[in-house]
């Protein structure tokens, strides 16, 4: 009898070639710092269900004094991550194996912390006993761990629609149709269906809407998202209790905004959940006060929390670089309660002091904004905002950033020529940060054409669409497809002109270019 080696999850379609900065353990520190505790230097890490192994190699590159482990059961994926791999030349080790197979090996390290990113909610309960096991044996006391879920309550008005988009997938598609075919057909009848409304879409009004999000998201994500023969959304609580054997503690969210709590619940609502004790129960009413659909969280192994004084000492080491121009931010934060634009007087001194693009501690922070009224609590929430809206990373140390440098540089030497045959990869790796900077694809190719020798903008713009060309590839603008050989060359030198312009400088001081 044959075994069905994919465990029901879906195989004949690669997954996406997303970067998760959560798996960073560089991110993991300052979500963890924003809650009160420290993580302490990882000197080996493990990944479950690396997908394309983008994020696991970027941080492999970037960080490396740190021995990387990962698998993913589908070998596709692992090979287009293992050759990756061989680029960089970093510490990493992955593989093709099941869970079980991967988690009984013997020749693991202690880990100090374990990731995985979109693979909970999409096993079976039998993978998740083996990652509980894995984790209970092999993470380190005081080590973290990052689990990324669907939660509950806001997946619960479309459960019943997933249902329906499996069972269409299942009974209705025509026997040796493919996955997109299949999700097509089932999208297409289920759009079809809610157009009769039915009381189920009147009961639920979000439904339709989600619907036809759903309808124009990449078919990838959507095989991995929504297809799986397992797929159970979980309340933290629940995780909770999955998680007590391998003795862990819930830390934090690993998504930063979460920290913030003007931009996600009313005084009122504050006022409600400050008044319960138990830190569970009060993440299970915070998921209804936000509608809660997808959770980010770290957990700990031997959790303690910092001092005051031990808090405001690390704060003050942590370094971090602004990532973006200068003179293009315009501040805006969303959040459960919508869009926020937070005090300028506040934040304009703040991204003042980061305007030169160098690495700057929170204590160096301090003493240049000592004459501009920000305090401690102020600058620290900033931090996390700033940081939270992908405009700062934390920065690694000089010597860290110098041994980084080779590695990042060849893995991204690898990365930006696979730029020329399509936009799958959009980060490349930062030695300053130690993780995934976003460079779109033109971006990319500009680069390349820089390393090439080419000299100016109208140089790159050429050598780009040489290669587009070659393909024949045009660029859509706005939705228009730019026809003629002339529009195209203009639209990239455009493009070539403001890179050079804005986004390359802080490319160099991210070490990226």
């Amino acid at each position: 009898m044959m075994t069905d080696w994919t465990a029901g999850y879906v195989a004949d379609i690669g997954y996406t070639y997303g970067y998760y900065g959560e798996l960073n353990p560089a991110h993991a520190r300052l979500a963890l710092l924003a809650a009160g505790y420290d993580l302490a230097p990882c000197r080996a890490v493990c990944e479950l269900g690396f997908g394309q192994g983008v994020s696991a190699n970027i941080h492999a590159a970037g960080q490396p004094e740190t021995a990387y482990w990962a698998t993913d059961f589908n070998s596709a994926q692992a090979g287009f991550a293992q050759m990756v791999a061989g680029a960089s030349g970093a510490n990493i080790h992955l593989f093709d194996q099941s869970f079980t197979e991967f988690c009984s090996r013997d020749d693991l390290p202690g880990f100090d912390y374990i990731g995985l990113h979109g693979i909970w909610s999409w096993i079976s309960d039998e993978n998740r006993a083996v990652i509980v096991d894995f984790i209970r044996r092999k993470l380190n006391v005081g080590g973290v761990a990052y689990l990324s879920y669907n939660t509950l309550p806001g997946w619960s008005p479309m459960v019943p629609m997933r249902h329906l988009l499996t069972e269409h997938a299942a009974i209705m598609s025509p026997p040796g149709q493919g996955i997109v075919a299949r999700i097509d057909s089932a999208i297409a009848f289920a759009q079809k269906l809610m157009s009769l409304n039915p009381n189920y879409s009147r009961a639920n009004p979000i439904v339709a809407e989600r619907l036809n999000a759903i309808a124009s998201q990449n078919r990838h994500y959507l095989a991995h998202e929504y297809f799986n023969r397992d797929w159970r959304p979980m309340p933290v609580a629940e995780m909770a209790n999955w998680l007590e054997p391998a003795k862990l503690t819930f830390a934090s969210s690993a998504h930063l905004m979460d920290h913030i709590d003007g931009v996600n619940l009313t005084n009122d609502q504050r006022d409600f959940l400050n008044a319960i004790p138990d830190t569970l129960f009060r993440e299970t009413v915070r998921d209804y006060m936000v509608n809660q659909q997808f959770r980010r969280d770290y957990w700990v192994r031997g959790a303690r929390r910092l001092s005051g004084l031990e808090l405001l000492e690390t704060l003050r080491r942590q370094r971090y670089v602004l990532a973006a121009p200068r003179k293009d931010i315009s501040l805006k934060v969303k959040g459960a309660l919508g869009e926020v634009e937070p005090t300028k007087a506040i934040y304009d001194p703040i991204l003042d002091a980061f305007a030169d693009h160098q690495p700057k501690s929170f204590g160096q922070l301090e003493q240049a904004l000592k004459d501009k009224n920000i305090n401690a609590a102020q600058l620290r929430e900033a931090i996390i905002v700033l940081a939270g809206s992908g405009l700062i990373y934390p920065a690694q140390d000089d010597k860290q950033i110098s041994r980084a440098r080779p590695f990042s540089d060849r893995l991204n030497a690898h990365l930006i020529a696979k730029s020329r045959g399509g936009n799958d990869v959009n980060h490349l790796a930062s030695p300053v940060t130690g993780g995934g900077v976003p460079v779109a694809r033109f971006n990319q190719l500009f680069l390349l054409a820089k390393g090439a020798g080419r000299k100016t903008p109208a140089e790159w713009a050429q050598f780009a669409w040489s290669i587009l060309a070659a393909q024949g590839q045009l660029i859509v603008k706005e939705g228009v497809t730019l026809d003629t050989p002339e529009e195209n060359l203009q639209e990239l030198t455009s493009q070539a002109t403001a890179f050079s312009e804005t986004q390359l400088p802080v490319l160099k001081a991210l070490g990226v270019a």
